[in-house]
């Protein structure tokens, strides 16, 4: 079960990707591009032309500021992050790396290139983060952020991805390329302090006054991840009453409980991963963790466990807009298209704005910056919101402060986010969510991306009259690569994995267990017409992965 971390490094060096195999190209999804060596998906060749393409696409966009790179604790982060600054340095960016060449977290990459950006018109910042989030420890994963700071848009990725697997194609002949001592030696390399800005800095989005004066008992684990030598200068800094449950930095998470599927994972929303977290439960007023990268976040509390995604998203939300007094009275909550629709009715409850848009961060980051969009979630657990006065803290997710966050709430309210969820629930009402994978083709897949609403004929769902049927999100009227069927009492959406043979089915109904499975059964059925009416077999295996 453990990843054999010599031979996974020893296949990035080794194994080199074939062009012509579709698989084995460079594909960019909603966080970067991800895969394994072992695979032939992420390998040296591929960082040496993605990295390329960046510094191509820099010069073309005239961005000639400092490139802020950071890695997560992953076996091949570090590799890729050695090929990276290869490339960077013979190309004469200014690249800043961890000072003690360690791990840096996704938020704070963002939250440092947003800082350096500030005020400025010319000689604009970006950055590379070297990570696969939260997937199995053998893949790897690469993304850049321009300079707004959050994840790169779909123009922009899809440019580099081009530009890349042409490189691949030329057998890598227009990349420039130092070796590794003589790039750690370049002027053009500096030391970077990661550490002490962002946790000087925290107390403007998140009230570590009311954590420290409550004395509320807070336990965190980062399972592993690039946050680890974060959390002691914080407590220092602020005088929390924190415990570092696991310190431990392993590229095998050899101390992770397996998930769902007998796969090691660092998704700090998993229940099968956060096994040995909830364990504790009652050590503690709150607790929470972070995935390998920390943008994501799993909150644990005395009184629910761990929390549904969904259920924490809508807490925060609540909170947030009824005690950031600073905040614009027009900034507005982001969702995505699959979350919770108790994120809507709490919206609807503070008479605010609520902007849907399609799966993935990016589409939250023009509206982070702007200070239009108070909170973006999603509810795969990643989220990040505005400073106490309203302005951007970062464009990209920010499992930190979403973990401290809750131990505010808690300070704050006097009951933990998982009694407050239930108060909510009260207040509007109780919904059942869960996500689960049935398999898919590739033919099957490509038919979900195109669907209009015209092909579906249904009128109801589950006993319901159905209200609306999209393809395009509300919120901003992109593609939602998929399709969203809703009624007064439920709705579905299905879409299509990106990176294994399934569809996804999520689904959710606000009267019982029974109607969820009756809008699941029938979401199935119309997806199998649709396959049968394209002449595409449907397979029957379902499998759970709420």
């Amino acid at each position: 079960m453990l990843v054999n971390v010599p031979r996974l490094v020893t296949a990035y060096y080794a194994e080199h990707p074939d062009g012509g195999v579709a698989a084995e190209r460079v594909a960019f999804g909603t966080s970067g591009h991800r895969g394994s060596a072992f695979e032939r998906t992420f390998n040296e060749a591929h960082i040496l032309a993605i990295t390329q393409a960046i510094c191509s696409y820099r010069q073309a966009h005239n961005i000639d500021g400092p490139l802020f790179m950071g890695m997560d604790t992953h076996a091949l982060s570090e590799p890729a992050f050695v090929s990276a600054l290869e490339v960077l340095a013979a190309n004469g960016v200014e690249v800043m790396i961890d000072r003690d060449r360690g791990y840096t977290p996704t938020p704070v990459i963002s939250h440092t290139i947003l800082g350096y950006n500030r005020g400025r018109r010319s000689g604009l910042a970006d950055g590379i983060v070297v990570t696969p989030s939260h997937n199995p420890p053998e893949d790897g994963g690469f993304k850049y952020n321009p300079p707004s700071g959050g994840p790169a848009d779909t123009e922009v990725t899809g440019w580099i991805e081009q530009t890349a697997n042409a490189l691949l194609a030329e057998d890598l002949r227009a990349v420039r390329r130092l070796p590794y001592e003589a790039a750690l030696r370049a002027g053009s390399t500096h030391l970077h302090d990661y550490i002490t800005p962002y946790v000087d800095d925290l107390g403007s989005v998140v009230d570590m006054q009311a954590i420290r004066s409550s004395g509320v008992r807070i336990g965190v684990d980062p399972l592993g991840g690039a946050g680890v030598r974060y959390w002691e200068p914080i407590i220092e800094r602020y005088g929390i009453a924190m415990t570092v449950v696991n310190d431990a930095v392993d590229p095998t998470f050899r101390f992770m409980t397996v998930d769902w599927d007998g796969k090691i994972r660092t998704d700090c929303s998993s229940p099968y991963a956060m096994v040995p977290l909830v364990a504790m439960r009652d050590r503690f007023d709150v607790a929470f963790a972070n995935d390998a990268d920390h943008d994501r976040h799993g909150i644990v509390t005395p009184t629910a466990g761990l929390m549904n995604p969904n259920h924490y998203l809508a807490v925060a939300i609540s909170y947030l807009f009824t005690h950031r007094r600073s905040w614009s009275a027009d900034a507005a909550v982001g969702k995505t298209v699959v979350s919770s629709g108790m994120i809507d009715r709490v919206t609807g409850s503070l008479g605010r704005r609520l902007i849907e848009v399609p799966v993935g961060f990016k589409w939250f980051v023009p509206g982070l910056l702007k200070g239009s969009i108070g909170f973006g979630g999603e509810e795969s657990a990643g989220a990040s919101f505005l400073r106490v006065d309203g302005a951007t803290w970062t464009t990209d997710k920010d499992g930190m402060i979403l973990g401290l966050l809750a131990a505010e709430i808690t300070a704050t309210l006097g009951l933990d986010p998982g009694a407050r969820y239930v108060e909510l629930t009260r207040e509007l009402g109780t919904p059942v969510y869960e996500r689960i994978d049935a398999p898919a083709t590739l033919e099957q897949k490509r038919l979900l991306l195109k669907l209009s609403p015209a092909q579906i004929d249904a009128k109801e769902l589950a006993g319901e009259p159905i209200r609306a049927i999209l393809t395009t999100a509300p919120g901003n009227g992109e593609s939602i690569g998929g399709l969203k069927v809703i009624t007064d009492g439920g709705w579905f959406a299905v879409r299509p994995s990106g990176t294994e043979e399934v569809y996804k089915l999520y689904a959710e109904s606000f009267r019982d267990r029974a109607h969820l499975e009756r809008i699941q059964a029938e979401a199935q059925a119309l997806v199998a017409r649709l396959f049968e009416q394209a002449s595409i077999p449907s397979s029957a295996t379902t499998q759970n992965a709420s």
